[in-house]
């Protein structure tokens, strides 16, 4: 099927390989007109359900970040996959898709070179021996600014999610410091894949849509789980064993951790079927402990069946207070919220106590910065000499000019590190999981024929117009109601090429809903056909009346500014 579905996405302009008059290059692709299109429709609805029905905020951050970022991500040391190298035509491999078990993604250098000997496994390519699994890391590294004093090493970001963590105190103001609130973004992700194949599956520059959602830990409840409680939902815990339950049953019975992630579960699904993922080949899986993210305290992936297998298309991950906390340990900053009380309360809490006898003549200018960069540290992690950052700089202070005490102090609230949960979506994948579940082939009378039953919401072309001969005034009035559908906002074609029954295969292949025929008939009295994609049924109506009646049938129109 996928080498069918790829045919037809590079034939008709969905999909083309990048660098193609140069060979090509693995990992890389271009959407072509009909792709790009399709994507935006995708990405609308996203943000439909995200920025619109959410109420979530929406920021455009760099691709570009300072080493320091992902350094404190935890990036640096685990974005890694397990290499292999065929040690005779040099051919490098990633160690775990060449084995036939499941989550073999979850196993260590030593357990994968056990299972490939024990598979006897050899190099796809030339059938060589391979070498021992080793650890490569994923992160495309490069360097920012002028060689010298001011050139720092930089990396593309491998997920859109840091910027939103690095900007939480920008967020937290924007929203009233009130939790929960969301915030989201939609970019590129990087990653240096050693051995990318399956088409838009795995890529080395992908498109993402993200949403950080940030909760008091003490409250992980998201406004409106109603609406998604009794949807039931076919769930593979880690645990073991399969069931479709209710996700309010679920939340209940302790098989999702809590309301919050039941929640993005629900519009997750929700959005997948309404941009045409097929609900019979949709699953939602918890990670097993081992195949656990670093930074994530629990996560399920929403997993669709394709030609390829059961493939992850959207994690959905509780990531705890783990990306906060480790950007205000790495940048020094204050990155929580607060928790107010009904009335003031007197309490006991042990607090950093500067000593600027003893700053001043150290740090001089910076002396008070100091001070309050150790005063917003952890004091129970204050031992010894620390390390502070201010203005980008590190200072080390002595023991010597601070002490931890006890304090009594009256308090209005209380300050917490907020948790997070996230939905990831890849929206290759899902783009490329659309085409595949919405593809279908007919034979007619010794012939093929493909239709693309895409939802007319992501559809990149809604309706075209054809004149059924391109002569006899035909053509003109045809492309009279082509050009008052664009300016209306449809998203239409005009075709006068070949026979009718050709043009309605050339739509019906590229997804388009409804097809406009102008015949001698109209040059009467006015009137068009209308044939739907899907049944392939004509309805007779005024030229007038097409507007009204496309939005009637999910198209939407507006006036282009």
């Amino acid at each position: 099927m996928w080498e069918k579905v790829l045919a037809m996405a590079k034939r008709r302009g969905f999909i083309w390989p990048a660098f193609d008059i140069y060979g090509g290059m693995r990992g890389f692709y271009d959407y072509g007109p009909l792709g790009a299109e399709l994507k935006k429709n995708i990405l609308k609805i996203w943000r439909d359900y995200y920025v619109v029905q959410e109420g979530m905020a929406e920021i455009d951050s760099p691709n570009l970040s300072p080493e320091d970022v992902f350094r404190a991500s935890g990036h640096l040391d685990k974005f890694e996959d397990y290499m292999t190298v065929c040690e005779k035509c040099g051919s490098a491999f990633r160690a775990d898709k060449l084995l036939n078990i499941e989550h073999a993604d979850s196993l260590s250098a030593d357990e994968l070179w056990e299972e490939m000997q024990k598979e006897k496994i050899k190099c796809p390519e030339c059938g060589g021996p391979l070498s021992k699994p080793e650890p490569f890391n994923l992160m495309f590294k490069t360097r920012i600014g002028p060689k010298g004093k001011r050139e720092r090493v930089g990396y593309l970001r491998p997920e859109t999610a840091q910027a939103m963590f690095m900007d939480f105190s920008y967020l937290y103001r924007y929203f009233r410091e009130k939790l929960p609130f969301g915030a989201v973004q939609i970019g590129k992700g990087f990653r240096n894949e050693i051995s990318p194949r399956q088409g838009l599956l795995r890529l080395r520059e992908f498109n993402m849509a993200e949403a950080e959602v940030f909760f008091d830990p003490e409250n992980k409840s998201w406004p409106g789980f109603d609406r998604y409680a009794d949807d039931e939902i076919l769930l593979l815990p880690n645990t073991g064993g399969e069931m479709r339950i209710s996700l309010g049953k679920a939340v209940k019975k302790g098989i999702i951790k809590n309301e919050a992630l039941a929640y993005f579960i629900g519009l997750t699904r929700d959005f997948l079927l309404k941009i045409g993922i097929d609900e019979g080949k949709l699953r939602f899986r918890e990670h097993l402990e081992d195949e656990m993210a670093h930074y994530a305290d629990d996560c399920w992936d929403a997993e669709v069946l394709l030609s390829y297998g059961w493939v992850e298309i959207v994690g959905i991950a509780d990531r705890t207070d783990y990306d906060l906390k480790r950007h205000m340990e790495f940048s020094g900053e204050r990155l929580v919220a607060m928790r107010r009380y009904d009335e003031p309360k007197e309490i006991e809490r042990l607090e950093a106590v500067p000593d600027f006898k003893k700053l001043g003549p150290l740090f001089k200018k910076d002396a008070k910065k100091v001070a309050e960069a150790l005063k917003s540290m952890d004091p129970s992690a204050l031992k010894g000499a620390v390390k502070v950052k201010v203005d980008g700089k590190e200072y080390e202070v002595p023991e010597s000019a601070y002490t931890v005490k006890k304090v009594k102090k009256k308090v209005s609230g209380e300050e917490f590190i907020p948790h997070v949960i996230e939905p990831s979506y890849g929206i290759d994948r899902i783009l490329y999981a659309v085409l595949e579940h919405n593809y279908n082939e007919i034979e007619e009378e010794g012939e093929t024929y493909r239709i693309l039953s895409l939802p007319p919401s992501v559809a990149p072309i809604k309706v075209a117009v054809f004149p059924l001969m391109p002569k006899d005034g035909l053509d003109s009035m045809a492309l009279d109601i082509y050009r008052d559908l664009l300016r209306m906002g449809f998203r239409a074609v005009y075709d006068d090429s070949g026979s009718i029954g050709r043009r309605y295969a050339r739509m019906d292949e590229i997804g388009t809903p409804y097809c406009i025929t102008v015949d001698y008939q109209s040059l009467e009295d006015g009137t068009v056909t209308i044939r739907m994609r899907d049944t392939k049924e004509q309805v007779r109506l005024k030229i007038h009346e097409l507007p009204e009646k496309l939005k009637e049938m999910g198209m939407s129109g507006g006036m282009r500014g």
